[in-house]
């Protein structure tokens, strides 16, 4: 049985920041400002999913290359010693359909325009998780947001490299006068903001005051919606204030499965933390914590990619989806999963779709409430539409839709698609352990399983399991490598008939956040190295 350390004495690779310790509260995400914004609300009265609602605002403002308000967003919340699962992903328009795309001469799924925006869920998840659980008003707690979007911020460095990445890739792709209003506001002047540059965006602000007005209703039925289904009307798009209007988050039963006498929590689908939930019922059954480094990756690896050929094959709206989680999670399924592991690298027919933008965070307040929450665009600032006098970039979740009539994830009008954003959350013997989740599109599946591996099989502490090397499988037999995962275990990946591509450059495999209570009530977080991240104490 695996052991959970959370003191700081276990650094598997030299760490680049130390584990925190609080009591009264904590708050980690990717940026400095949101964390703040978190603990802000918190010393005000609030609790974790206040918060957690403060810091999601936040980002939406002060790292607009991984999110915005036009994103969707998932939670797992737990409050008064129970779980509740948040799934608040929109659908696709009703207008959106195989025909629609013919009609405009389209043979696969666009990654930019108004063909792959689907409605935005993230203000109606601030909402529903304010009215149901939170402790200030949702204007207090989206106050902070407010003033930065309002008086300007400091863009951080990470996020200013990733802001310079994507206008670049944009300028390049995007044409026409539709993504006018995005490189007006993103790239003023013709350029993005360099780190420690003053960014604002008032038009956001004024969004954010009428979402704290009415509870979120003003963006689906109000000034903001219209506004949005008047763009789309102008400028070709079928997203319409009606779809806007029927759009509602679900509560949804968190799934689990047992990992080292822990059980792991994720959302079902159609997000794909079921992907995780299987690569970990397969490593159940294998002895990791006895392999050396480059066993333990190779064995990860494997059970990732036979999770992914699952997942990839079967996950969906739930409404759409041939196979249930419960049999995809099912003993015997698993064990065969686990059979076709072999000391080669298998080679399995799924590609790796595109690579996704996305924050997570997580929160925790002195009385046991905490919150694993995620929130994104997709592929950086998403569509590259920004709908005029509101500065909402709209989110692309669209183009994880399949091609494929037979599919499950085929496209179809008011549908959900594959959903690459999951949240996390670990519990041992009914009692929470608290939140953690790794960000990164297809990576995200494969952070979970890395991170928490380093901290139950190693016995390492949150920061130290965040701050350990990484890989990314790709395609096939194709895996992306972190350099510091060594050059001996490198080379024997190599020889078990991987294809490892090593690289320098941190943003492939994700940004993670780590929120963990020992039995003395002491809070524990870790925060990615790989990001601008903080952690910010009560």
């Amino acid at each position: 049985m695996g052991s959970l350390s959370l003191d700081g004495t276990h650094y598997p690779y030299p760490s680049r920041r130390t584990v925190v310790y609080a009591r009264g509260g904590m708050v980690a995400t990717s940026q400095p400002l949101a964390s703040a914004a978190g603990v802000e609300v918190l010393r005000r009265g609030g609790n974790a999913v206040d918060a957690a609602v403060a810091a999601a605002a936040a980002l939406a403002i002060v790292e607009p290359t991984s999110n915005g308000i036009g994103s969707d967003a998932f939670a797992i919340v737990w409050h008064d010693g129970k779980m509740y699962g948040l799934n608040s992903s929109g659908r696709s328009p009703a207008l959106l359909s195989f025909d629609a795309l013919a009609a405009r001469g389209m043979a696969e799924m666009p990654t930019h325009g108004w063909l792959p925006v689907t409605v935005p869920g993230a203000p109606g998840a601030w909402a529903a998780l304010s009215e149901r659980f939170g402790r200030v008003s949702l204007r207090e707690a989206l106050a902070p947001a407010i003033a930065y979007a309002t008086d300007g911020f400091p863009v951080a460095p990470v996020t200013s490299v990733n802001w310079r990445r994507a206008v670049e890739a944009y300028q390049s792709r995007l044409r026409g006068a539709v993504h006018d209003p995005f490189f007006k506001l993103f790239a003023p002047g013709g350029a993005p903001p360099q780190a420690g540059a003053c960014f604002r965006n008032p038009d956001a602000a004024q969004t954010l005051k009428a979402i704290a007005e009415s509870g979120a209703r003003a963006f689906y039925e109000g000034e903001i919606a219209a506004r949005i289904d008047r763009f789309a009307h102008e400028t070709g798009g079928l997203l319409r204030a009606s779809d806007l209007a029927a759009f509602a988050p679900e509560w949804v039963e968190p799934l689990s499965v047992r990992y080292r006498g822990y059980d792991v929590w994720e959302l079902p689908p159609n997000g794909q933390g079921i992907v995780a939930l299987m690569a970990f019922a397969i490593l159940e059954g294998l002895d990791i914590s006895a392999m050396s480094p480059e066993e333990r990756a190779h064995v990860e690896i494997e059970a990732i990619k036979l999770a992914f050929s699952v997942g990839l094959a079967e996950i969906a709206d739930p409404a759409a989806m041939r196979r249930s989680p419960s049999e995809l999670l099912a003993e015997d399924f698993v064990t065969g999963l686990r059979s076709r592991i072999t000391s080669e690298a298998l080679m399995l027919p799924p590609s790796r779709p595109q690579p996704g933008g996305t924050v997570y965070l997580c929160t925790a307040d002195g009385e046991g409430n905490m919150v694993s929450f995620i929130q994104s665009n997709y592929m950086g600032f998403g569509s590259g539409i920004v709908v005029p006098g509101t500065g909402v970039s709209l989110q692309n979740r669209g183009h994880n839709f399949s091609l494929d009539p037979s599919h499950p994830n085929a496209l179809a009008p008011c549908k959900r698609p594959y959903h690459t954003i999951i949240p996390a959350f670990l519990t041992r013997g009914g009692k929470a352990v608290g939140p953690f989740g790794v960000m990164g599109g297809f990576m995200q599946p494969q952070g979970h399983v890395q991170v928490l591996s380093q901290a139950l099989d190693l016995g390492h502490n949150p920061q130290a399991a965040l701050d350990a090397p990484r890989w990314q499988w790709m395609s096939g037999k194709h895996v992306l490598v972190e350099r510091a995962l060594g050059i001996e275990a490198i080379q024997k990946l190599v020889d078990r008939g991987h294809d490892i591509e090593v690289t320098d450059d941190p943003t492939p495999f994700g940004r993670g956040q780590i929120i963990w209570r020992d039995g003395h009530s002491v809070l524990a977080g870790g925060t990615e190295p790989r990001a601008d991240g903080a952690i910010a104490i009560l």
